[in-house]
């Protein structure tokens, strides 16, 4: 494995996102001396949230999974994630509710999953999630160690045993027809199928491989911290404080100073001059270039996942429809992938994620109210030609209109609309191509073909974050933390 050349005693991580928080966990485990600098008031990046009205809102990432990630975080400063967080496992992960009618709970326990999905779909379908369990559970084991939390020097550094084995398994064909050999029922098909939107990806071709995300919620289970998604970043800003780190919120770096191929010093907006021997830039993947003043040399142009439209309310009653993770599933599932990843236009039946959290911890609203989060699904700012302050209030009516027809009587006016945010908003925010969700893991960006970690022409600068490897969602930012910090300590 290749590392930063030369000296990497004082480390400058640029972003207190979860990427750069667990990057400088793993350096001061390393014993090295780690200054975090991040421009926003708060840290938690895309998995940050806000207070309003007495309400607590996650305004970024809601789905927690393989928190062991976050304990293996805390272990490399001699902590535990039990000393920092309070987590439930939700039970069941997701409810899922369709066209016709039907609903079903999703449970990550194997019997209770199959005893539910026998209930739903019959005996038949029962015994295919058997073997599609098993199937996603041995996908994970060949992937976990040497593909999602390895670092890449080449494409030849795939080729080892576990590659043959990711290839027996099916990991190199199409998701959809994978899964429908396991399954008949196109609703239950959709349980385990729909994850790989989250990696900007039709589940018709994704490649099979991605089936690992589905184990990651529905095997490897769903959690919900004590004061939200949120707290992860608090809690891991704190831990870091505590072994030693420099936690500077309110700082914006502007440029980094360089002498031939090694930053010197970071610079920052205040005109501040931070002298470093090592940086790791936690960031957007173009705001880390534009730091750099370079541009990944790819062949093709870079693809972006879709985006999504979040409407963040407050209601003052619940609806018994509504667990925690909610899935209002539409009609037209392979219409809807088209739509938005490819024809750049609203889903014209939606398929919508529905959180409540005051589910869980009903303390995150005051008076027993209901603090509620939907997610849209929508084509990025590249694919679809949107005019977002036009149709985004529009938008954000419709959607609850759904919701109501859907069965949540009522939603429609009793469900308070405090924020919509829309691909124009995430942009605004620094978010390429307006979406949360960074670059689209086809295969040509995925392992060794995602942008490196490395910067080519950089003596001493590592980046991290959704946007390199291993990819989107919380685990694999975690794991990109941890593999930022190896390229400096080459543990």
């Amino acid at each position: 494995m290749r590392t930063v050349i030369g000296p990497a005693d004082h480390v400058v991580v640029v972003g207190a996102g979860l990427a750069g928080l667990s990057a400088t966990l793993h350096l001061l485990g390393a014993g090295r001396r780690v200054t975090l600098l991040e421009q926003d008031d708060t840290p938690g990046g895309r998995a940050g949230r806000r207070e309003r009205d007495g309400c607590t809102v996650d305004t970024g990432a809601s789905v927690l999974t393989m928190p062991e990630l976050l304990d293996e975080a805390f272990a490399a400063v001699g902590g535990s994630l039990a000393a920092h967080l309070r987590l439930t496992k939700l039970d069941p992960a997701y409810h899922a509710r369709f066209a016709d009618g039907s609903a079903i709970a999703v449970r990550t326990d194997g019997a209770a999953m199959e005893a539910e999905i026998r209930d739903f779909a019959g005996a038949r379908e029962a015994e295919g999630y058997r073997r599609l369990r098993r199937w996603q559970t041995a996908l994970y084991a060949a992937q976990k160690d040497h593909f999602i939390g390895a670092n890449f020097d080449s494409p030849f550094d795939l080729v080892r045993p576990e590659l043959v084995k990711l290839a027996a398994l099916g990991g190199f064909g199409r998701l959809g027809p994978k899964i429908g050999r396991f399954l008949r029922d196109d609703r239950v098909r959709r349980l385990f199928s729909f994850q790989s939107l989250y990696a900007g990806l039709d589940p018709m071709r994704a490649i099979g491989a991605y089936g690992v995300i589905s184990y990651m919620d529905t095997v490897g289970g769903v959690y919900f911290p004590e004061g939200g998604v949120g707290e992860v970043g608090v809690a891991m800003a704190r831990a870091a404080e505590a072994a030693g780190a420099r936690v500077r919120c309110k700082t914006e770096v502007a440029w980094l100073e360089r002498v031939s191929s090694r930053v010197r010093a970071v610079r920052t907006r205040a005109g501040e001059r931070i002298p470093c021997d090592a940086v790791v830039l936690a960031t957007e993947l173009a705001g880390a270039y534009r730091l750099l003043g370079a541009s990944p040399r790819r062949p093709v142009p870079l693809r972006y996942s879709p985006s999504a439209v979040v409407l963040h309310g407050h209601a003052a009653r619940s609806w018994p429809e509504l667990g925690h993770h909610t899935i209002f599933f539409g009609d037209a599932w392979e219409r809807t992938f088209r739509e938005i990843i490819r024809d750049g236009t609203l889903m014209s039946d939606p398929s919508l994620l529905v959180t409540r959290p005051t589910a869980t911890d009903p303390r995150l609203a005051p008076d027993g109210g209901q603090v509620v989060s939907v997610l849209a699904p929508a084509p990025n700012l590249r694919t679809g030609r949107i005019d977002w302050d036009r149709v985004g209030p529009a938008y954000a009516d419709d959607l609850r209109a759904t919701l109501a027809a859907r069965g949540l009587t009522g939603f429609g006016t009793e469900f308070t609309v405090d924020e919509v945010v829309t691909p124009r908003d995430w942009h605004a925010r620094g978010m390429a191509a307006g979406t949360p969700f960074s670059l689209a893991h086809t295969f040509g960006q995925t392992g060794p073909f995602r942008p490196a970690n490395l910067v080519r022409g950089m003596d001493n600068v590592v980046l991290a974050g959704c946007g390199t490897t291993p990819g989107v969602g919380i685990p694999p930012v975690l794991i990109s933390g941890r593999l930022a910090a190896a390229r400096i300590t080459g543990r």
